[in-house]
């Protein structure tokens, strides 16, 4: 199910083809949202029409995204409730101002912000450790970080432990597919999976001894380096914009890549 062939649906369709995309029956979905379920065939089938409230509520019960709840409103007849605001837009001075405290507070170690399809909005100096690895190609705007990571231009062949960092990323971003059906990124998916890799991809994430993340493992003049990562997002967002952004800070896994991150931190952006 594809956000495009969604967005082409009568409001019913939409809704059924969501609910059946989350794996619910009628009957979960209208004890879930607390209607009856003849009511929500109703809908479905197009013999009565969502409120726009309802139309608010089901999306609320289905985990939508603010984008496609808009979709759904316009199929149902009413306006988008959602804005869209470009982050150098005046409103956005504060959301600007707060990434960019998250991203200098994180140095000297590597922090990068993304946008719902993994382009890159914005970085720290320190992510330059990883950026000087990959080719100019694939830095042009809108650079796409998870292209950067796995191109065999770019990171990959400096990744000690490829196959099992491929394989979590390509994880992430199959469950994001299941949450958005969004086509741009079953699209990157298929890319991001036809790049060569001569390591083993697992097909689950297993823990070896003593470890509790997936490390990346990075050749750096001469040392291993390893990093885990965390992702943050804003905690209740109204605008599309904001609701699509993630920041991903990379931690240091062992003290030898601490040492060395400090000792060569670059000076941070303006």
């Amino acid at each position: 199910m594809t956000t495009t062939a969604l967005s082409q649906r009568p409001i019913g369709e939409l809704l059924r083809q969501w609910r059946e995309h989350r794996r619910l029956s009628q009957l979960d979905l209208a004890i879930q949202a607390d209607i009856s379920t003849r009511h929500l065939s109703f809908l479905e089938t197009g013999r009565s029409n969502p409120s726009r409230e309802m139309v608010l509520h089901l999306s609320e019960e289905l985990d939508l995204s603010l984008r496609e709840r808009n979709r759904l409103l316009l199929a149902a007849g009413f306006a988008p409730v959602f804005s869209e605001t470009t982050l150098d837009a005046p409103q956005m001075t504060a959301v600007r101002k707060a990434l960019r405290q998250i991203l200098t507070g994180h140095e000297p170690y590597p922090a990068v912000v993304v946008d719902g399809r993994w382009n890159l909005v914005d970085a720290n100096a320190s992510l330059s450790l990883f950026t000087r690895l990959v080719s100019p190609d694939l830095l042009a705007a809108p650079a796409n970080v998870l292209r950067a990571s796995l191109h065999p231009e770019g990171m990959a062949p400096h990744i000690v432990n490829l196959g099992e960092w491929r394989g979590h990323l390509l994880g992430r971003l199959r469950r994001q597919i299941a949450l958005t059906a969004d086509p741009q990124l079953e699209a990157l998916h298929e890319e991001l999976r036809s790049y060569p890799c001569d390591q083993p991809e697992p097909e689950v994430e297993m823990p070896g001894p003593g470890e509790i993340v997936v490390p990346l493992r990075l050749r750096h003049e001469g040392h291993e380096l390893a990093f885990f990562s965390t992702i943050a997002a804003f905690g209740t967002p109204l605008d599309i914009t904001i609701a699509e952004l993630a920041i991903e800070s990379f931690f240091p896994a062992d003290h030898l890549t601490a040492e060395i991150l400090r000792s060569t931190a670059p000076q941070p952006l303006a």
